[in-house]
């Protein structure tokens, strides 16, 4: 049986629903090794920002019970060196090619949406999880006019595909991606991390060096799917589902609850080669199940 498991992410035409979450995937290049990489749906780049970052002081990362803690920090090369060492090379590979971006402020947000705007990168994701520090350290997840002030200038610069990867940590997030979408948004995805603490029981201190980190793994899978269901119902742009996403049976239960696309985290530590048995295992349940297009499996749940 011919199946069809192409979406579309606002212009982006996906040949399939399976891409690598941001910043567990390197660059994309450190995985080429494992597989071809243009069998991937698209490759989602580590978060970049206008210039290089090194991130948090060690210990930044720590196994759970059930996940993964990290406080990174964002660590990135900056997006002029992305673009002169690692897109050159990405570029060969006949696939989307998604950048995650980020500041401290608007305007750096605005710069390096500019800059990639410049090289004709096929898609943004705009991780608004981060501190503005002109409002005292807000998230701009949480700040509605400056998620307006956002999209609005970048929208005028910046022409193709505009993800917006949303914060768990924000209620009700169905809200934040309406507003999203409202203004200009083409695509939101979810969650990012959930706000969590690792202690060391001896020293009576925090395990990582930024007190908190972010948790992900299949811990956060429940709440990812219930606040990805949520959002689904509310907006009309499509919706990429992250969040402990381990087998294609995960990735199946995200596209039932409405998610157009997902994105693999965690699970790429563990198996480098996740994302492409997410993908056969997807084939594999269409053809038993002779269903024939992906996209009547996204948005089912019956209730």
């Amino acid at each position: 049986m011919e199946i069809n498991t192409t979406v579309k992410i606002g212009k982006l035409i996906l040949k399939n629903p399976v891409m690598p979450a941001s910043g567990t995937f390197g660059y994309g290049l450190e995985y080429k090794n494992f597989f071809n990489l243009s069998e991937l749906g698209a490759i989602v780049t580590k978060g970049l920002s206008i210039i290089p970052v090194k991130g948090n002081k060690p210990q930044r990362l720590i196994e759970t019970s059930s996940g993964i803690l990290n406080s990174i920090g964002l660590q990135n090369i900056g997006v002029e060196n992305f673009i002169n060492e690692k897109l050159p090379e990405l570029k060969k590979y006949k696939i989307p090619i998604i950048v995650n971006i980020y500041g401290k402020t608007i305007d750096e947000y605005i710069r390096v949406a500019e800059r990639l705007s410049e090289v004709n990168i096929d898609a943004i994701e705009i991780n608004i999880s981060c501190p503005n520090v002109k409002k005292g350290g807000i998230q701009f997840a949480s700040d509605k006019k400056a998620i307006k002030k956002l999209l609005y200038n970048i929208k005028k610069i910046y022409t193709r595909t505009i993800i917006v990867k949303l914060s768990p940590n924000i209620n009700p997030v169905e809200d934040i991606a309406i507003l999203c979408e409202e203004y200009g948004a083409d695509s939101v995805s979810l969650i990012n991390t959930l706000q969590g603490l690792a202690i060391d029981i001896i020293k009576r201190r925090p395990v990582l060096s930024n007190i908190y980190g972010g948790l992900s793994g299949p811990a956060i899978k429940p709440i990812a799917l219930a606040m990805v269901h949520k959002v689904y119902k509310k907006v009309k742009i499509p919706v990429i589902g992250i969040g402990g996403i381990m087998t294609y049976k995960d990735a199946i239960e995200f596209l039932i609850a409405g998610a157009t696309a997902i994105q693999i985290g965690s699970a790429n530590f563990r198996d480098p080669l996740t994302c492409i048995k997410v993908i056969d295992g997807i084939k594999n349940f269409m053809k038993l199940n002779k269903i024939d297009d992906i996209n009547l499996l996204i948005g089912t749940l019956n209730y």
